[in-house]
This record gives C-alpha cells, sequence and structure tokens, in this order.
C-alpha cells in the first residue's frame, strides 16, 4: 500500500493506494485483486475486500464500490442515500463517517480528494475517456455546491500507466486536439510511436478547477517491478483478463 504524504497529515482520514501484494488470489490475479468485473472467485476478491478494510480501519463498514462504466458519472453518499444495487458510475462523494469509497484501477488514474472544512471526500476513477468526458470538472463542481471551496482541497493522483508506457493511435490524439488545441502537450512522438500523459493530463484538469493542493504518486503501474495489476501489461502477456488495484478514502 502506497500513501499520500499531504493526505496521511490529516488526523481524521484513513486512505490507501493498495497494489496486488497481500490477497488470497492465485495465478494472474495474485494476489490482492479487488475487481468484481475480474473473472476471478468471488471468493477470493471478497476476502481481499476484508483485508483492505480492515487495512483501513476495523471500525469501517462494507467498502463502497460503483460499476465503473468510464463516463462522467458520479454518485452521493449522503444520510439519506439508500443502497440498493451497485450504481453505474465512476466517482462517489461522500460526508459519511467510517464509511470507505473506492475506485479499481488498473493502468486508469486514481483520484482521491478531501475538503478539509466541509469534511467531504471523493474518489474518481479516470481512464481516457472518463478525463475527457469531464469527470473531474463534475465531481469539483458539485463539491463546491456542496460548500466546498477548492482553497481547502487536497487532490492526490493515484498510481496509473505512465506516458513511457501508454501508445496510442493518431485518431484518440485527433479527439483531444478538437476538444482543445492545447492537448497537444500531452502527446509525444518517440520513434514514430506516440504517447499520451494520462497524469499530466488529470493534473491539469485538477489545476483547471483552481485545486492547488495536488500530490502525484509517480509509480507506473505497467512496471512490473511496481507489483501493480495493469490492462495494458496483462495484453502483452496474452492474459484473458487481469486484476484491479483498489485506492480507498475514509472520514473517520
Amino acid at each position: 500500500m502506497i500513501k499520500s504524504k499531504k493526505l496521511t497529515k490529516i488526523k481524521n482520514l484513513k486512505h490507501g493506494f493498495f497494489n496486488s501484494i497481500g490477497g488470497k488470489s492465485t495465478n494472474i490475479y495474485k494476489s490482492l485483486n479487488c475487481g468484481p468485473g475480474s473473472k476471478d472467485k468471488a471468493l477470493n476478491i471478497k476476502k481481499n475486500l476484508e483485508i483492505v478494510r480492515k487495512k483501513i480501519n476495523n471500525k469501517a463498514k462494507s467498502i463502497f464500490l460503483i460499476h465503473q462504466i468510464h463516463s462522467n458519472k458520479f454518485v452521493y453518499i449522503n444520510k439519506k442515500y439508500k443502497r440498493k444495487i451497485k450504481p453505474k458510475a465512476d466517482a462517489i462523494i461522500t460526508n459519511q463517517k467510517y464509511l470507505p469509497i473506492a475506485v479499481l484501477t488498473a493502468d486508469c488514474a486514481p483520484i482521491l480528494i478531501y475538503d478539509d472544512k466541509i469534511k467531504m471526500i471523493a474518489a474518481i476513477h479516470a481512464g481516457w475517456k472518463g478525463a475527457y468526458k469531464g469527470i473531474i470538472d463534475k465531481v469539483i463542481k458539485f463539491m463546491i455546491k456542496k460548500g466546498c471551496n477548492p482553497k481547502n482541497m487536497t487532490a492526490v493522483i493515484g498510481p496509473s500507466i505512465s506516458k513511457k508506457n501508454y501508445e496510442v493511435k493518431e485518431d484518440f490524439k485527433k479527439k483531444f486536439i478538437k476538444k482543445n488545441k492545447k492537448n497537444l502537450k500531452y502527446f509525444k512522438i518517440n520513434k514514430q510511436k506516440m504517447y499520451f500523459d494520462l497524469t499530466k493530463y488529470v493534473y491539469s484538469s485538477l489545476q483547471s478547477n483552481k485545486i492547488r493542493n495536488i500530490d502525484t504518486i509517480k509509480v507506473d503501474t505497467f512496471d512490473i517491478k511496481n507489483k501493480f495489476f495493469s490492462a495494458r501489461r496483462a495484453l502483452a502477456l496474452r492474459h484473458n483478463d487481469y486484476g484491479r488495484n483498489i485506492s480507498i478514502i475514509m472520514l473517520n
């Protein structure tokens, strides 16, 4: 598990970016696979989520997960929220104590946000699609509507795929340039191949929402040495599936 230095200083907060170590899963899911969307055994995933919950806090309720769909949709959990089926969304916002909220990634960027005055948290799953569709903007604007202020917010971008390992095609680049010509700066050509800087794109989205207190955990999920699950690495190794990393935050 990796922690943000900025968030660790905050007493009433628990968080963590978990890699693939310390769980019950085997084979390609070895070992802390937390993704119910994977083809791993459901019992192993359940045990892994329980390991994460206890590491965060023994008093923590069940981890709140969403059905991630690479969208700009989010779910807000307050006292009135009635949990039925798992919502289809890519971010969770809450002001409830002892409720761990989490997103699952395997190269996409996980983002954890905390507002120090209002005591509100958010967990965002930002793949290129969600980031492109404005998931970060929507979450921050909603938090501001609820009384948060970017001056009081701390945002952390967790481990994700690095630019040197994120190869993309020309149509991908065109899509971003069409949206904004300034997006050209997130692309780099090396040996006739094109690469995209997802972390930098996410960082600038946070900055454009006036968040100044940003922490970036520069750990590449694609690099096997870092022990994170990676969809792109799994594809390169011709695996038929991959595990998911969990990034989690909780008010206490």
